[in-house]
């Protein structure tokens, strides 16, 4: 087994018993980054090279000498008998979502390319505080808007390393195709509709949606501040706990961060679950979309392959001790997509308004003769695509004529999704469930290019994991199998606030009562030569 192979968990323990050093981890990462990442993602990019189609490109930046002197000084500390951290030496890699001081912070967008970070935003501090050897950053959706990582304004965007034809989720795409490829043992990403849970699904890797406020977003390039969580991306559930051990907690630099104790997520992993009651809900089982033609709403079966594998997974639960408790209704589930809809749009649209061609990030070289066409002419030619559509409908949706009817209502039906999740999980209630097992995706990884460009289409990919967003829950998204392509499939955990560690427990249970089934020992492929 080569050391980018090793788990973080593994791999931090070597390293501290000096079995291996934090500069031979580094240097087996990035040895494999330049034989499976291909050209990073540019603004300058000539079109895709004959053999970008067979590399992941997860990468906008990578920063090697930085990640060599956190390496060195790790190395130096255990030398000298001095206590590196619990993640001492392990590589990981970041969205470039989060500021990193000294570095360029783009968010995927033209608008920020020339952004020079003056400060590192809490989560990467802290990552790097336990030890942590910082690669660089990677590729993600222009400012989180997508599904696919293809909106992303640096190409080539990144690809899923199961099949190089295939998109690897969004927005968070870039950490998860780098863990699942071997560019990094952890990833820092960010969930504002399932944004890490959705690529972790399609890419075969464990993602964590923290409950919102768990995990400061001080130093977060925001889309949606009501829905944003920043949370780990990880080969298994043992290195996710250790990540959200590195990340969680009060932040007196973001007052949405909550002021609690964090636990010991690794303590309970290994903690027997029977007894703990777990939800299969009907309408996680289907996709519900609006028809715009009879101005109803349809409905269509998820595929059976990805059925089976939640009810596969609800068997080894039920086999670990846990109580399975089928019919658990969900009946607010459909409005998740429409109310993501209204609510993120408002909240993105506000959230871009600083981007004016003035303060930082991107001017336009054309000579203008007032203030007003600075800011236009700036943002046209900074701001991609799907940033424009969000404005567009942000500003509509939240217009004083409108507002009632778009936005306020659409807050009316967030607190209808966050009761729903509040009765199934209440003590008193009938459920008193610890958890809901779902799907993750109603789709496997779908082919690039194939949704790119159809905004409702692409939403639709969030349909399952949006609900916890709305609530502000935690979500785990876990690898459970193939389908028939050869594509992962995730399923999911949501419960109840602050139930991380019980969410991190069942996933553990999940994994060691699976770990002798063959599709555990699969691992993607790639031409290196």
């Amino acid at each position: 087994m080569q050391i980018y192979e090793l788990s973080a968990d593994m791999l931090a323990r070597l390293i501290r018993t000096k079995e291996i050093s934090a500069v031979e981890a580094l240097d087996s990462v990035l040895e494999r980054i330049a034989a499976v990442d291909g050209q990073p993602g540019s603004l300058n990019s000539d079109g895709e090279k004959p053999d970008d189609a067979e590399k992941v490109h997860a990468f906008i930046n990578l920063t090697p000498e930085r990640a060599r002197a956190q390496a060195q000084e790790i190395d130096r500390r255990l030398a000298d008998g001095e206590d590196p951290g619990p993640l001492a030496g392990v590589p990981f890699t970041v969205k470039d979502i989060f500021c990193v001081k000294g570095t360029p912070s783009t968010a995927g967008s033209r608008i920020l390319a020339n952004f020079i970070a003056p400060y590192t935003a809490t989560p990467v501090s802290r990552m790097e505080a336990a030890g942590g050897v910082m690669l660089g950053k990677v590729n993600l959706d222009e400012f989180t808007y997508g599904s696919s990582n293809e909106s992303s304004a640096f190409q080539p965007s990144p690809r899923n390393p199961w099949n190089l034809s295939r998109v690897p989720g969004g927005s968070s795409g870039g950490s998860t195709a780098a863990v699942a490829a071997g560019e990094g043992m952890l990833s820092l990403g960010t969930d504002t509709a399932g944004s890490v849970r959705q690529p972790a699904a399609f890419c075969g890797v464990v993602g964590m949606k923290p409950t919102y406020g768990r995990v400061s977003r001080y130093g977060l390039i925001a889309f949606g501040s009501s829905l944003d969580c920043p949370g780990p991306v990880a080969g298994n559930v043992t290195d996710a706990a250790l990540m959200m051990n590195a990340i969680a907690g009060a932040d007196k630099r973001d007052g949405t961060a909550a002021n609690m104790a964090v636990p010991d997520y690794t303590k309970d992993l290994k903690k027997s679950i029977r007894g703990l009651r777990i939800g299969l809900s009907p309408d996680y089982f289907r996709i519900t979309y609006f028809d715009p033609i009879s101005g109803e709403f349809g409905q269509e079966s998820i595929p059976e392959e990805i059925e089976s594998a939640v009810l596969s997974a609800a068997g080894y639960l039920a086999q670990m001790g846990a109580d399975i408790v089928d019919g658990v209704p969900m009946p607010h589930t459909k409005y998740g997509v429409p109310v993501y809809f209204v609510v993120s749009r408002v909240e993105a649209a506000s959230n871009l308004h600083r981007y004016d061609g003035v303060k930082y990030g991107y001017r336009t070289p054309d000579r203008v003769d007032y203030l007003p066409e600075l800011y236009r002419k700036s943002r046209a030619e900074g701001f991609g695509v799907q940033s424009k559509l969000r404005i567009l409908m942000g500003m509509y949706v939240s217009a004083a004529q409108y507002s009632e009817q778009y936005y306020n209502r659409a807050l009316r039906v967030r607190t209808l999704i966050r009761k729903d999740f509040e009765q199934i999980f209440s003590p008193e209630g009938e459920h008193r469930l610890d958890a809901l097992l779902t799907p993750t995706t109603p789709t496997t990884a779908f082919p690039i290019g194939e949704v790119y460009g159809d905004s409702v289409l692409m939403q639709y990919a969030d349909q399952f994991t949006v609900p916890a967003n709305h609530a502000g829950i935690p979500g785990l998204s876990l690898p459970a199998g193939f389908d028939g392509d050869g594509l992962p499939i995730g399923v999911q955990l949501l419960g109840p606030d602050f139930s991380e560690a019980r969410l991190l427990q069942i996933g553990r249970a999940y994994e060691m009562a699976t770990e002798g089934e063959d599709w555990r020992r699969q691992r993607p492929e790639f031409k290196t030569e």
